[in-house]
């Protein structure tokens, strides 16, 4: 069995963190999303992965590499556009052949891993298997219908959904896949789908079917997507000190303090992580924040954030809270006059002000 995963999308909803950066490798809790996405491949025991990649190319094969220090070895198929997920598979068929393999994208987070889903496929030994979790707003998805505990009818975004089961971004397929691929024709949006290649399967008699996602699932493609996942994960890490903590700081909770970070006169009140070298002084960070490596925060308070590597977090006179900040970004406190606002802000920003 092969892993694909699809690592070429545009990101559009985090813009502008995706203007200059994949949105597979935002992180969460200081790991790209897209080192989840291969670990849960490896854990389910699939370490031959193709990796479909496309304007983000080389920053995806500079954080990914071969695939050694996964388990695992990764093999990177360009797609010319982003023109479908039945486009992917497409694309990806002389890499697949006649095996088996799990489609998973790129930034979609499934806490738990896909071990369970995989030893279903096993088992029972279908066409394909989806993974499915109920949503309260279906027609924002590919929506799966069942009969008889068979996947039955399959819709993108239907205006009147059916169910509330919708597509996760996991999916389990045979070699027929490819022939379902290949019939299907583009959508109104210009795009082939996945759903109407497991639609054909389903038309042309194969047996599609589903798996329950019981754990926790985000497909990570906004803010407060992010900001969730960002807190599950550090709900679960380890309390270590790594970096040095003066004796006039506190700590409290779950803290992960990494190699060179050093913390003076603060209060870091977890779960929060702080990366490599990162320097935290007169500040407050507050729950579920992660603040990445050389990062630098001083007389701030933070939480509920995400904070990338290399920026600057200086006086800001109010909290920040529920924020993602890029790399090598400054945010500081001004003293010239006459006092006013001032801000450099690239395309799709967000600024909340008090």
């Amino acid at each position: 069995m092969k892993g694909l995963v699809l690592a070429g999308g545009k990101g559009s909803r985090l813009r502008p963190i995706t203007h200059t950066s994949a949105k597979q490798l935002v992180p969460i809790a200081n790991k790209p999303i897209l080192f989840y996405v291969i670990e849960n491949l490896v854990e389910a025991g699939i370490t031959e992965i193709g990796m479909i990649v496309g304007d983000t190319k080389q920053e995806i094969m500079d954080a990914c590499g071969d695939g050694k220090k996964f388990g695992a070895k990764i093999t990177y198929i360009p797609q010319d556009a982003p023109s479908g997920l039945a486009h992917a598979v497409l694309t990806a068929e002389d890499f697949i052949k006649d095996d088996t393999f799990v489609m998973f994208l790129g930034d979609n987070f499934i806490k738990g891993g896909i071990k369970d889903f995989v030893d279903q496929y096993k088992k029972d030994k279908p066409n394909s298997l989806i993974l499915l979790t109920e949503v309260k707003n279906p027609s924002d998805f590919g929506v799966a219908v069942l009969k008889d505990g068979i996947v039955s009818n399959l819709e993108e975004k239907p205006k009147n959904p059916k169910s509330n089961l919708a597509l996760v971004g996991v999916y389990l397929f045979d070699k027929n896949i490819f022939t379902a691929a290949k019939k299907i024709k583009p959508s109104p949006r210009g795009e082939l789908e996945i759903t109407d290649a497991i639609q054909t399967l389903i038309n042309d008699k194969y047996i599609v079917h589903p798996h329950i996602v019981r754990g926790w699932w985000k497909d990570t493609g906004k803010l407060e997507d992010i900001l969730e996942a960002n807190r599950i994960v550090l709900e679960s890490i380890e309390p270590k000190n790594f970096g040095k903590v003066s004796k006039d700081s506190q700590i409290e909770g779950r803290v992960y303090i990494d190699k060179g970070a050093e913390v003076k006169n603060s209060l870091i009140r977890g779960p929060v992580i702080i990366g490599e070298n990162a320097k935290i002084t007169d500040s407050y960070i507050g729950p579920f924040t992660s603040v990445h490596y050389d990062t630098v925060i001083e007389k701030s308070e933070i939480e509920n954030s995400i904070i990338l590597e290399k920026s600057q977090i200086i006086d800001i006179g109010a909290r920040m809270e529920s924020s993602l900040i890029g790399k090598d970004v400054k945010i500081y406190k001004s003293n010239i006059k006459p006092r006013a606002i001032k801000l450099m802000i690239g395309d799709h920003g967000q600024v909340g002000l008090v």
